[in-house]
């Protein structure tokens, strides 16, 4: 049925207000398993090293904001790529989208190469630089190290799961996302622990600690990105390499990646260096209060991941009407996407409220970071729905190649809200106050997010893209 939609979107065929939600929901629900299956790893990776002491945690605390930062930057160098490729599928321009698929793993695995030797190097001087403790640097350190180390398959996971998810195909991604979950929990259960003996049985483990656990993550990372890239090159009914299919290289095509790409990278290297502020701002609050902080996060991811599956599906969608010339369609999809998103983290909201004592014991033990993981977490709840607003408000945008506005907005909302707040608030009321800045900060993105779908619906997307699609409806080439 999914696909039968997505036919009637790029042959012109006219969907309902019904069929255009099925159709989300249909494209959302593997994604949003696929999000929240990383948040469960994320889960497992915080529980078992919760067992390993506070500053264990601390350690990993400390360089999250970091790893973020090198994520996003490897997220935002594959969109430049996956855009185009849902672009061309729309259009009916399947030799073109393998082509685009081709070169872009190729510039992808180039920059990630280089992003893991700057890893790398600044796993040696990185701990100190965010004012962790001295009990912690080595810690983290080692940790920062091994995530580096693992960019390359990191990106082309992202890559390869995005183009796949551009062509209409978000199951496999999906599984194989769930799959790395439970690669993760089998390695990092042998990789942290030191062995056991339950009466005459002996359960082998390697008693690497915090290092232990950035090992898992990584090697589930490296079988799961040859897997993705497997059912890329090889099983994509559209994407599959053809024998003797010439892919020769085309500069506007990597110019158009670099102009996407380029606001979506600065995004991320903003935003990730708001994070790593913010956390430079929780840090003198002590270990307590950075252990919660790195929970709480870990906790609340739980609740919003929905809404990048929503994203996900939001970008697959206008991405492909599209490149298929319908931008009235585009138009309409990007408002229910983004009412859908906001409804369904509304829900999340509340359970994060009610449930917050309950998500955060299951990271710790320690109970005074969850006494105040609990607190920070009911304040976030009041911010979901807005949340959820920027969340598929980008996604709509980012399938029109349209970043450069939504970064500028995200900048200018975190930056001079969100850790201005911060550095007011936290010295004054902890970390609370830290995330009360937090919430003000996803309600004011939310606003300026709505407002500028509810432009961009009254006039149109991307003019570059309203007259690239038109052309590539003409000429299809499957």
């Amino acid at each position: 049925m999914k696909k039968d939609y997505l036919e009637t979107v790029r042959t012109g065929g006219q969907l309902n207000k019904k069929e255009q939600m099925l159709l989300i929901i249909q494209l959302s629900i593997p994604a949003i398993l696929a999000q929240v299956s990383s948040v469960i790893m994320q889960y497992i990776d915080a529980s078992m090293v919760g067992r390993l002491g506070a500053e264990a945690s601390a350690s990993i605390g400390l360089v999250s904001s970091t790893t973020w930062l090198m994520g996003g930057l490897c997220n935002a160098a594959g969109i430049g790529f996956t855009v185009q490729v849902a672009h061309k599928i729309g259009a009916g321009r399947n030799r073109d989208a393998r082509r685009i698929v081709r070169h872009g793993l190729l510039y992808l695995l180039g920059f990630s190469l280089v992003l893991a030797a700057l890893g790398c190097f600044l796993s040696f001087f990185l701990p100190g630089w965010l004012g962790g403790d001295a009990s912690i640097r080595k810690m983290a350190g080692s940790y920062f190290l091994v995530y580096a180390l693992a960019l390359p398959a990191l990106q082309m996971r992202m890559a390869a799961g995005g183009m796949l998810q551009s062509s209409g195909n978000m199951r496999i991604p999906s599984a194989l996302n769930i799959l790395m979950c439970v690669l993760d929990v089998l390695f990092n259960s042998v990789l942290i622990f030191p062995s056991l003996r339950i009466g005459s049985i002996r359960i082998p483990g390697a008693g690497l600690g915090v290092t232990g656990a950035a090992l898992g993550t990584a090697l589930s990372e490296v079988v799961v990105s040859i897997l993705m890239l497997l059912f890329l090159l090889v099983r994509s009914e559209e994407l599959h390499i053809r024998r003797g299919e010439r892919a020769s290289f085309q500069k506007e095509e990597l110019m158009t990646a670099i102009r996407i790409a380029v606001p979506v990278g600065v995004e991320s290297a903003v935003m990730g260096g708001a994070y790593v502020v913010f956390t430079r701002i929780v840090s003198p609050l002590g270990n307590i209060a950075l252990a919660a902080n790195s929970f709480a996060i870990t906790a609340e991811s739980l609740c919003y991941m929905p809404g990048y599956g929503i994203a996900a599906a939001a970008t697959t969608l206008i991405g492909q009407s599209l490149g298929a010339g319908r931008q009235k369609l585009a138009r309409q999809m990007g408002l229910l996407t983004t009412g859908f998103g906001m409804a369904v983290m509304a829900g999340t909201g509340v359970l994060l409220y009610l449930l917050a004592p309950q998500m955060i014991g299951i990271l710790t033990p320690d109970p005074e970071i969850r006494a105040l993981g609990t607190q920070v977490l009911r304040i976030e709840a009041f911010a979901e729905p807005m949340f959820a607003a920027s969340i598929v408000a980008s996604g709509v945008f980012r399938g029109a190649g349209d970043t450069l506005v939504p970064s500028v907005m995200n900048f200018v909302s975190m930056w001079l809200v969100r850790l201005t707040l911060a550095a007011i608030l936290a010295p004054r009321l902890g970390l609370r106050g830290a995330w009360i800045a937090m919430c003000i900060e996803l309600w004011v993105r939310g606003l300026l997010f709505l407002g500028r779908l509810v432009r961009q619906d009254r006039g149109r997307f991307s003019v570059f893209f309203r007259s690239s699609a038109k052309q590539e409806v003409i000429k299809p080439n499957r």
